[in-house]
């Protein structure tokens, strides 16, 4: 029996295995970003965009949920944003701080040979820019490329939010997320979060001048992917309740799971993941604060006037 179960242990690591070889990798998304682009009229959101290449190159919904290491995002979309920043250092498409990409004039006339040749290209420009930095004898700094380190697209800090916020009871979490409806505009907002509840751990009015909506949510800290079924089952929650819902994770929703949420004929349910969750408590400014580093610069010019 033992050596069965080690046996059926050693097949699931191994399929899981294969599922993150069969990812795309960065170099083989580049070109489905720009043909998603195009397809789209020239701009998406990031969201937007992973959903286009999903549905457009066929990636099957196994692929797609394979979750990153570091448990907030899935590897595809972890590779897709490797992607879109070596196509944004060759100028191909360019990003607003709203998180929407936006197809260039150099973008729209690449061709998939030139895509192929872009990582060789921006790893020459990395090591031109490092060339530069070590040549420098004259004490003066030289800043990095914002994306010539991980760094950019995995910010530490929200590594350590979401670990924060994973850390937490589901009474301090619901209570969390009370707060961040109240900031976002919702009045009325209580928490439920008792059992027999059908999931519904809160409930909220959205106010939107004349009109207003009551909306319930649900919270849940996990450190995977959401399936289809948690969506169901909270839409099923809500049946003679309400016809507005929201989903708030700390880990991300499943392709399935977003399409779920937005099916035809079933009351919409908006989802909010770990990644988005950071960015709003960081916009809102819950107990996310930003600090700004002073750094002294030489100015030579001002000294040969003299």
């Amino acid at each position: 029996m033992f050596v069965h179960m080690v046996a059926d242990v050693a097949l699931e690591n191994f399929q899981a295995d294969q599922s993150v070889l069969r990812v795309p990798t960065y170099d083989r998304l580049m070109w489905p970003t720009l043909r998603a682009l195009r397809a789209m009229g020239g701009s998406a959101t990031n969201e937007e965009l992973l959903s286009k290449i999903i549905e457009q190159e066929g990636v099957p919904p196994e692929i797609a949920a394979v979750q990153h290491v570091d448990q907030r995002q899935t590897r595809l979309g972890y590779n897709l944003a490797w992607a879109k920043t070596y196509l944004k250092k060759v100028g191909a498409v360019e990003n607003s701080g709203r998180g929407v990409w936006a197809l260039t004039k150099i973008g729209e006339a690449l061709k998939e040979a030139d895509v192929a040749a872009i990582p060789s290209r921006v790893r020459k420009q990395d090591a031109d820019i490092r060339r530069m930095r070590d040549q420098n004898s004259e004490g003066e700094t030289v800043p990095a490329e914002s994306g010539d380190a991980e760094t950019a697209l995995e910010p530490f800090w929200k590594d350590e939010l979401l670990a924060t916020l994973r850390d937490m009871t589901a009474a301090a979490f619901e209570r969390l997320a009370q707060r961040v409806l109240r900031e976002a505009g919702f009045i009325k907002v209580e928490v439920t979060g008792r059992s027999g509840d059908g999931g519904i751990d809160g409930i909220g009015v959205l106010r939107l001048t004349l009109l207003s909506f009551q909306v319930l949510f649900q919270c849940k800290r996990y450190q995977g992917s959401v399936g289809a079924s948690a969506i169901r089952d909270f839409r099923g929650a809500m049946v003679g309740r309400s016809d507005k819902g929201l989903m708030i994770t700390t880990g991300t929703f499943t392709s399935e799971a977003k399409k779920e949420a937005t099916r035809d004929g079933a009351p919409a349910i908006d989802l909010i993941d770990g990644d988005q969750l950071c960015d709003l408590l960081k916009s809102l400014r819950l107990g996310v604060s930003t600090e700004l580093v002073e750094r002294m610069v030489v100015d030579k010019a001002w000294f040969a006037q003299l």
